[in-house]
């Protein structure tokens, strides 16, 4: 069973909910996390520390490492468009991710498992990397012996955790199937976040 509580911890600390990292909302606290109450000596967030946080968001909700998001990164700075723009682009165009935000499951590390296992076709095709990025056109669907497990079958009836994004589309004729439709844009993000203070972290 996964751990939940060091995942309400983080985003407690980042004072942001993060719905793909967890369905449940943590107690809000005007605290940190391990404290048992307001510290008067506790430091003021510094601008680093503030950059850090924003970056982190990024990390933590799509359950990616820093080697990754780092990668991505630069990815978007070479791309040509804007760059935090791109970049929050690129991790939307993750397949766990899209499997999440069509609704196949509750969260993003749950999708992970299902995309691992195998049970995600993107057009028709068995793909088990949670990285892949799909792009407009593609269909992503739950296979066949995927739409027989339970907590895939719940997840369906109570569909998408968060707002359908503007770049996904559900098959109104399949509940296991949805289609991309458009390129991520901002915002599709489900979620606050700086993504200057990113970009400022990574060009420092």
């Amino acid at each position: 069973m996964p751990q939940r509580g060091p995942r309400l911890k983080r985003i407690r600390r980042l004072g942001t909910p993060l719905p793909g990292l967890t369905r449940k909302a943590p107690e809000w606290k005007s605290y940190p996390p391990g404290a048992h109450g307001p510290d008067p000596k506790r430091r003021r967030s510094t601008p680093y520390r503030a950059r850090l946080d924003e970056k982190q968001k990024l990390r933590w909700n799509y359950g990616v490492s820093e080697r990754q998001l780092r990668t991505y990164f630069e990815q978007a700075a070479h791309s040509g468009g804007v760059t935090g723009e791109e970049l929050l682009a690129l991790l939307e165009r993750r397949l766990d991710n899209v499997v999440f935000r069509l609704g196949f499951a509750p969260t993003i590390p749950a999708a992970r498992q299902l995309v691992a296992h195998g049970h995600i076709r993107v057009n028709g095709a068995r793909v088990d990397r949670a990285g892949f990025l799909v792009k407009p056109g593609h269909s992503v669907a739950v296979g066949p012996r995927g739409r027989a497990i339970p907590d895939v079958m719940t997840a369906v009836e109570r569909g998408p955790e968060v707002r359908l994004p503007g770049y996904l589309a559900l098959d109104p004729s399949d509940k296991f199937t949805g289609r991309v439709v458009a390129t991520p844009m901002r915002g599709d993000v489900p979620f606050v976040v700086e993504v200057a203070a990113i970009v400022e972290f990574y060009a420092r």
